[in-house]
């Protein structure tokens, strides 16, 4: 299905646009086109196995990338303070990044690139993965039966609340980040 292929890809070229598919694959599917469980399914499926593939893409080749163009002092002292807030925070992490267009690529990467258990990263990543396929499906889900006549009103709806949840999300995290700095 188009929607687990995009949900990959998005794992990996941050601009793929995979929560859109499966906001309107949630829409078609409160139409009875489409199977919900099965959009969730594969649409987690494939945020699972990018978010992997990213995370193996910088286990792979990240220590190499981190000496070629990290080796000064002051890089190393950044890439030793991302390693503290991976092993600290890193589940809460990869939870909030699924939702974060970019973010989710950056952090399956380092998570890959610094070492964070991969056990531990299967497990933060399937729950991170169900959440965003279950949020996004189901906004168009809702969405679509609120707009059972013109589901393209309830598409744009749904993309409302998914950009103002992304947006809401990052003015949390830049109120927080202001407020420990000063």
């Amino acid at each position: 299905m188009i929607v687990a292929v995009l949900a990959y890809l998005d794992a990996l070229v941050p601009v793929v646009p995979s929560e859109t598919s499966v906001i309107t694959a949630g829409v078609v599917a409160s139409t009875g086109d489409l199977s919900l469980p099965l959009v969730v399914a594969t649409a987690a499926s494939g945020a699972f196995l990018g978010d992997n593939t990213a995370y193996f893409i910088g286990h792979r080749f990240g220590t190499r990338i981190n000496d070629r163009f990290f080796s000064s002092e002051k890089n190393r002292k950044r890439v030793e303070w991302a390693q503290r807030q991976v092993n600290e925070r890193g589940g809460e992490l990869i939870v909030i990044a699924r939702f974060i267009p970019g973010g989710r690529t950056v952090v399956t990467l380092s998570a890959g690139t610094l070492g964070y258990p991969w056990r531990r990263f299967v497990l933060f990543d399937a729950a991170a993965a169900l959440g965003w396929a279950l949020y996004a499906a189901l906004l168009g889900y809702f969405g679509g039966h609120a707009f059972e006549k013109a589901p393209w009103k309830g598409l744009l709806l749904a993309l409302g609340i998914a950009f103002a949840v992304t947006g809401g999300i990052e003015v949390a995290r830049w109120y927080l980040r202001r407020r420990r700095a000063g």
